[in-house]
């Protein structure tokens, strides 16, 4: 369906207001009068703009999140090419969670729409998307001579993003971001470690 730039502005109105109240604490199951009364919108617009209903409109808002991920991170997730690079993104990744607390709003959007086709998609392409950056960040630094070009770049980039989601499920738990900051720490000191016998 084609909108007209009236009607994309109005579309992601009720996605960022329903990605709003889905960050409220303890929501419980939202339903759509719930999303229509928080973005005052009414339910044939809903309809209009999400004809598959709140599945529809659930998978949007979890894709909104997770490019909120991301944006969160830049400039510095996608110019990792010296160590202040990484050391702001490094920054920038726990002052986000932190910020965050406990409550993921990804998440919260997630378990919303459990086993609705497409829902799982939208964390796999996050995770993708998230590893790639880290993975082009190592090859850039390895051809600049200051990352030991052993180092395998895939691995040691998924090692970050598991690192970093293992970190954010503690968090939610203890509303602490020690073992993120722990886990981050020890990789970048990974990154920088030299040769074997150097």
């Amino acid at each position: 369906m084609t909108f007209t730039a009236k009607g994309l502005a109005t579309r992601q109105r009720i996605i960022e207001g329903a990605a709003a109240h889905l960050r409220a604490d303890a929501p419980g199951d939202v339903t759509l009068d719930d999303i229509r009364r928080a973005t005052r919108t009414s339910k044939s617009q809903i309809f209009h703009y999400f004809p598959g209903g709140k599945e529809e409109l659930f998978l949007e808002v979890a894709r909104y999140e997770s490019n909120q991920v991301i944006e969160d991170q830049q400039p510095y997730l996608g110019a990792l090419d010296s160590w202040e690079a990484w050391e702001l993104w490094r920054q920038a990744v726990v002052a986000r969670y932190r910020a965050q607390g406990p409550r993921c709003p990804l998440a919260s959007v997630l378990d919303q729409v459990g086993g609705v086709p497409g829902a799982a998609e939208v964390a796999t392409v996050l995770l993708h998307k998230w590893q790639a950056h880290i993975h082009r960040g190592i090859v850039a630094m390895q051809a600049r001579g200051e990352i030991r070009p052993s180092l395998d770049a895939a691995q040691t980039a998924s090692a970050f993003v598991a690192g970093i989601q293992g970190g954010v499920t503690i968090l939610r738990t203890t509303a602490q971001t020690a073992h993120l900051e722990s886990t981050l720490a020890l990789l970048l000191a990974h990154l920088r470690s030299p040769e074997p016998g150097d």
